[in-house]
Order: C-alpha cells, then sequence, then structure tokens
C-alpha cells in the first residue's frame, strides 16, 4: 500500500474538522454533531484504505525480468528472415552505464591533478 495507516489517520481527523465546524452552527444538538462528526471520521477513515489502494495501483512499476528480456533478444535474432542477424541493442543495466561514466570521471579528474601538479612545478 501506498503510505501507512498515518495518512487515514489525517483524513479522519480533516474530515471531523469539516463536519464538526460545518454542522457547529446548525440548530443541532451538540451530541448529534459530535456522533456525526465521528461517524463521518470513521467513513473517511475507511475510504482512505481505498484510496491509498488506487493510488499504490497506479504508481505501481513492474520490474522487467532480465532473463525473459535475454530470451526475447535471442529469438529476435534467430526468427531473422533473411538469415542475417538483426542488431537487437543489448539490455545494458545502469549499473554498468555508471560503472564506466565513472571510469570515464576518473580519468579526467587524474587529467586534470596532472596538469595542475605540471603547472605548479613550472611556476
Amino acid at each position: 500500500m501506498f503510505g501507512s495507516i498515518f495518512y487515514n489517520l489525517w483524513g479522519a481527523l480533516i474530515a471531523f474538522t469539516i463536519y464538526f465546524f460545518s454542522t457547529f452552527q446548525e440548530p443541532y444538538t451538540p451530541l448529534r454533531v459530535i456522533m456525526g462528526s465521528f461517524i463521518v471520521a470513521i467513513i473517511v477513515f475507511i475510504v482512505m484504505y481505498i484510496v491509498r489502494f488506487l493510488i499504490a495501483y497506479i504508481l505501481f512499476t513492474p520490474e522487467v525480468n532480465e532473463e525473459a528480456v535475454e530470451g526475447d533478444l535471442e529469438d529476435n535474432e534467430l526468427d531473422s528472415t533473411e538469415g542475417e542477424k538483426q542488431e537487437v541493442p543489448a539490455a545494458n543495466s545502469t549499473v554498468e552505464f555508471q560503472d564506466e561514466n565513472s571510469e570515464e570521471i576518473a580519468q579526467v579528474v587524474r587529467t586534470m591533478m596532472n596538469r595542475e601538479e605540471e603547472q605548479q612545478v613550472n611556476a
């Protein structure tokens, strides 16, 4: 579920407050106003479970099974009608991509440090 029971309690508190203040000036007995406020708070507390479920359902992103992706890539290569292998882009993970970038960045930093040392020696 998205969130926690804390959101349910906040929703119930807000519903209680809105109902209480909206019926406070009406000619109802105080007991009726308070009981109505508690009933509305309980209903909103339960409805918040449904709202949280819908939010979690909307925001859900399924994880891709890497084995299935690799199997699909192999099937695509074998299904080539002209006998030539089709070039299918390899599924690189973001970890590999980050490693390549970090190596390039490290090389640039080393080069810059060497240049600074050379400038300090020459000065």
